[in-house]
């Protein structure tokens, strides 16, 4: 690791230490993922079994969790356990409630009556990956919203281990949220199973959830076809970026960095700071701290792709960020609620010391399902209006179709669309012979 000076950096220098870890097996993850994608859809069932036992090491004759798995996976939780997932679930569930959209009905000119309905997706798919960390906080943050929004249909697919069993505690946290349909299947097989819908796993219409990259793959290909199924949102490796000054500790600087590492071997954490004696702290803190952790293998690989950028002024540091977009941004100032304003693009943000990034990931409320790689420019993290659909509704009286009718057939004539002008014309026309009759019958 090496502290980058921003000021002293080229342009293609500062282009490089905010390039996030190059995905070096994209290519051969999308076509692994068309072909499994296109055999789960020829042949349903049988391809999930199938890519279970290559990928998975186990095939399975039932792919669906029983009630008694699910007992017996939340009678192997510890009592701590449990109540951690129903805080937990809890605090997601308060956070995503008050997020829930109110139907809008208004008179936009008298007689003509617009509104829009909430209503919720009929069948969502959630994923959780289970490679080298159980996610039981990632069943959680899907089921909770999914189950807010009067999702009908709410299934979720997870990975078998190599003796058929899906791990107990995401068994545990997707059934305390809500979920009563799971199924053991995991990798881009269960996203095409998902999408197109097998004999077994019914069709959804949104799939939500991270993956690696042959997951990730198979949500992009079945995102793109009509006949396949919507996706949440963009998704890669997992990213933090941490603005500092010389009021930060640099311990706590390291730890937050550390915890983004472990996800991934491709995982990015970035820290720029304006004290050129933090940034060495925390460069001798990362080496003393990663000592101390179980995940080393991932943390040789994630480590170097670390970078630590000295600016020389947090208007700098605002400005770097924004245009790295993390997908979560601590701000470690001791004022940091005044500088919120300058934020413009980020999944997720955590104000001040006491606010670790670790929190948001497990049990604070707000979602965890965030963008990634430059997407917060442009995505949000996830909500209970994406379980949702808005559908507006107009209702026009006959005095408020003569209110708008010659805006339309004028706003028509100028695109040169004859029809859509006729449409509204010729209504005028049957209700002047309407009011032609009404007057001729009172005078009578």
């Amino acid at each position: 690791m090496r502290v980058l000076d921003w000021a002293a950096s080229t342009g293609a220098q500062r282009r490089a230490a905010l390039e996030r870890p190059v995905q070096a097996r994209a290519a051969e993850a999308e076509s692994v993922a068309r072909h499994i994608v296109a055999e789960v859809r020829s042949r349903g069932d049988e391809a999930v079994r199938e890519c279970g036992e290559r990928f998975d090491g186990v095939r399975l004759d039932e792919l669906g969790v029983t009630a008694a798995e699910i007992a017996a996976a939340e009678r192997a939780m510890s009592g701590a356990q449990m109540d951690a997932l129903d805080r937990a679930i809890a605090n997601v569930r308060a956070f995503h409630a008050a997020q829930a959209p109110r139907p809008v009905c208004i008179e936009t000119v008298p007689g003509v009556l617009c509104e829009r309905l909430v209503v919720p997706v009929r069948a969502v798919g959630l994923y959780v990956p289970a490679g080298s960390a159980p996610l039981p906080s990632t069943a959680l943050m899907l089921a909770v919203p999914a189950a807010l929004a009067g999702c009908p249909t709410r299934i979720l697919c997870t990975p078998p281990d190599r003796f058929g069993r899906a791990h107990p505690a995401v068994l545990a946290a997707a059934h305390r949220a809500g979920i009563e349909r799971i199924f053991k299947v995991g990798g881009a097989q269960a996203i095409a199973a998902m999408a197109y819908g097998t004999t077994t796993i019914p069709k959804c219409d949104k799939i939500f959830g991270p993956g690696n990259a042959w997951v990730t793959s198979a949500k992009m290909l079945v995102g793109r076809d009509p006949a396949g199924a919507a996706i949440d949102l963009p998704a890669g490796p997992s990213e933090v970026l941490i603005i500092a000054d010389e009021t930060a500790r640099a311990d706590f600087i390291a730890a937050d960095l550390l915890a983004q590492a472990e996800h991934a071997e491709d995982a990015h954490a970035v820290l720029v700071t304006t004290s050129a004696s933090l940034a060495d702290r925390v460069v001798l803190e990362v080496e003393r701290q990663r000592r101390m952790l179980s995940r080393a293998t991932i943390l040789e690989r994630s480590v170097p792709n670390m970078r630590l950028l000295l600016v020389a002024t947090l208007e700098e540091a605002f400005e770097v960020s924004n245009e790295y977009a993390p997908e979560h941004l601590l701000i470690a100032l001791d004022d940091a609620r005044r500088w919120l304003p300058r934020v413009r693009s980020a999944g997720a943000v955590f104000l001040g010391v006491w606010s670790p990034e670790t929190v948001g990931d497990y049990c604070s409320g707000p979602n965890h399902t965030l963008p990634t790689y430059g997407h917060a420019r442009a995505y949000s993290g996830l909500g209970i209006e994406d379980f949702q659909k808005r559908i507006t509704v107009q209702e026009l009286s006959p005095s408020g179709l003569r209110a708008v009718a010659q805006t339309a057939c004028t706003l028509a004539a100028l695109e040169g669309l004859d029809a859509h002008g006729a449409a509204v014309s010729m209504r005028l026309a049957a209700l002047d012979v309407e009011r032609d009759a009404a007057v001729g019958e009172r005078r009578a």
